[in-house]
């Protein structure tokens, strides 16, 4: 499926998600940014696919589009259904299932493919994806020991995360909010947001040959009309604010993040702040 095709079917995808609800010209750019990326990739109709942390299904709806009726994709999450706000996991996949989409998904929720119990055979997937998912890894071990557990059950690794070097400067702020969480989480402090082992493009593409997989490229990806810069920015002073966070950490490392948080509040705007760019790399 091409770009124009999957980008027509973006709004009828959009709309078919629970958090559209609540916030429809969020849901519909988050859409349309998960449709380049696999319109970018080589995913035809009946393939089947293997998605690493697929969240409320924001690509589970897009892979879903581009393997068609023939085709089956199987979104895995090691969060229980519960999880997440305003929709729960479990939400936004029932919606997704009663929909049009749904006899070409099996959600798989509180999974964990490091548990001996998940076992596919080899070859199972043409594809395994993962999304704007890594940076939840409790580790960059834990993440090449998740790549080496399913590089026998897929034949091509299709990746994307954001980039950590700044293509200008006012993504700063983001990048600094990456940064925050990272170090409270890499001190000890430890919570459930979205960002808890941030690594760089380069990082990645070091892990990838220990984890089994060659890479074949990549390439950056718009991130113009995304909102996420907003989300980690909330985050990460929200963060701060959490005395029993940050009460946790090392006194040095505390007084760190309250200087970088400081910096922070100054160069952040109130509102559209201009997101990382996305890299996209694939592997087989």
């Amino acid at each position: 499926m091409n770009l124009s095709d999957l980008q027509a079917k973006a709004p009828s995808l959009a709309a078919g998600m629970a958090a559209a609800d609540h916030s429809p010209d969020s849901q519909l750019s988050q859409t349309r940014h998960r449709a380049a990326l696999v319109a970018s990739w080589h995913i035809t109709p009946g393939s089947t696919v293997l998605e690493l942390g697929c969240g409320q299904g924001d690509m589970t709806a897009v892979l879903a589009e581009a393997v068609g009726p023939d085709g089956r994709v199987v979104a895995v999450d090691v969060a229980e259904p519960s999880y997440g706000a305003p929709v729960t996991l479990g939400e936004s996949a029932a919606r997704l299932t009663a929909g049009p989409l749904g006899p070409r998904i099996d959600f798989r929720f509180g999974t964990d493919v490091l548990d001996p119990s998940v076992e596919f055979p080899e070859s199972t997937f043409d594809h395994v994806v993962l999304a704007h998912c890594s940076w939840y890894f409790a580790s960059l071990g834990q993440l090449r020991d998740t790549l080496a557990r399913v590089r026998p059950w897929a034949r091509r690794l299709w990746f994307t995360e954001w980039d950590m070097t700044p293509a200008s400067g006012d993504q700063l702020a983001h990048l600094l909010a990456v940064l925050v969480q990272g170090q409270i989480e890499a001190a000890g402090s430890h919570g459930q947001g979205n960002v808890r082992t941030p690594f760089s493009r380069e990082g990645l593409l070091r892990l990838l040959p220990e984890a089994g997989w060659t890479t074949d490229g990549g390439g950056s990806v718009d991130t113009e009309e995304l909102q996420d810069g907003d989300w980690e920015i909330a985050a990460c002073l929200d963060l701060a604010g959490t005395d029993e966070r940050l009460a946790t950490l090392p006194e040095p490392v505390r007084q760190l993040v309250l200087s970088q948080v400081d910096v922070l509040r100054a160069i952040a705007k109130p509102r559209d702040n201009r997101a990382l760019t996305s890299y996209s790399v694939t592997a087989h």
